[in-house]
């Protein structure tokens, strides 16, 4: 690639990406509505710090977005919604660019927002990963890409440096709908795994021994492999993954269950609860906390 590789979203997951990517020797050109973001991270790895999104446009052929949701993103990249996105970075975007998004979006969303950037000839692919931070900062991330072969195939070769594996999932969008069912699946898996800790520790049984049962035999998950010892029994609760944005996936696994009419009951009910858990726990509380508030309602607790 001739030109650098532009980086809008600076935050908890891509602040580690663009540190792995500038340890990889891509060039990156970086940008985060927090200057001072942008300005740490320029000097930690000599990555350049734009003063706008529209800059990285300008300068970059290839653009990832990490933002928080598919609104966030339209927002950046056609301002206040006007047709032809000239109050956006949309507006610096020039025909045979590619937009490589990152975010945990809604798959309806992004397919209208690829629509609009394909008007201006340029390609887009969506490509949530799966990983918290250590892994982000090791290139050990899962990738789900959707989009065109051609356009995923460029992606790709962009992607290899944070990737332990680039899964490619269909069309447009199909990525963060993996995304978003992979999430329902792992919030269901630290639930019920919350409950059976809890149930435990009031039957008199040690939760670390539990811990180390579950994992030897069939109730293991990811959750009780890699999240209850180091962020629930430590008391941290510092999982780097906040509540509100697991129940906006949550929200988007549901709204495809509702789109496709699957039957179940399971990903609704694992919504509700988590949707009462964001209420009783506040938008600031890691997603990990959800132990805690299982534990207490049960009167017990787990470190």
């Amino acid at each position: 690639m001739t030109q650098p590789l532009g980086f809008i979203g600076l935050g908890t997951m891509g602040e580690p990406m663009v540190a792995t990517l500038r340890r990889a020797d891509v060039a990156v050109v970086g940008f985060d509505i927090r200057p001072e973001a942008a300005r740490r991270l320029a000097t930690e790895t000599g990555m350049v710090a734009a003063v706008s999104a529209g800059e990285v446009f300008a300068r970059c052929d290839v653009v990832i977005t990490m933002v928080p949701t598919s609104a966030h993103l339209a927002q950046l990249l056609f301002g206040d919604g006007s047709a032809d996105g000239t109050n956006g970075a949309a507006a610096s975007a020039r025909a045979g660019q590619l937009l490589i998004d990152m975010s945990s979006g809604e798959p309806s969303a992004t397919r209208r927002i690829g629509e609009r950037l394909a008007a201006q000839g340029v390609g887009m692919v969506d490509a949530p990963v799966s990983g918290n931070v250590v892994r982000a900062r090791k290139g050990d991330l899962a990738i789900m890409l959707g989009g065109s072969d051609a356009d995923c195939e460029r992606a790709s070769a962009v992607l290899q440096p944070m990737a332990r594996a680039i899964f490619r999932t269909g069309a447009l969008g199909s990525g963060q709908a993996m995304k978003a069912l992979n999430n329902l699946a792992s919030a269901a898996g630290f639930w019920i795994a919350s409950e059976v800790l809890a149930i435990g520790r009031k039957a008199g049984l040690d939760p670390a021994v539990m811990l180390d049962v579950l994992n030897a035999s069939t109730g293991a998950n990811n959750s009780t492999q890699n999240k209850f010892k180091p962020f629930v029994l430590s008391g941290s609760y510092q999982g780097n993954f906040l509540l509100p944005l697991m129940v906006k996936d949550l929200g988007i696994a549901a709204g495809l269950a509702r789109e496709t009419e699957a039957d179940a009951p399971m990903a609704a009910q694992v919504l509700a609860l988590w949707q009462q858990a964001l209420q009783a726990l506040g938008p600031t509380a890691d997603h990990t906390e959800v132990a805690r508030l299982v534990a207490e309602r049960s009167h017990t607790q787990l470190h």
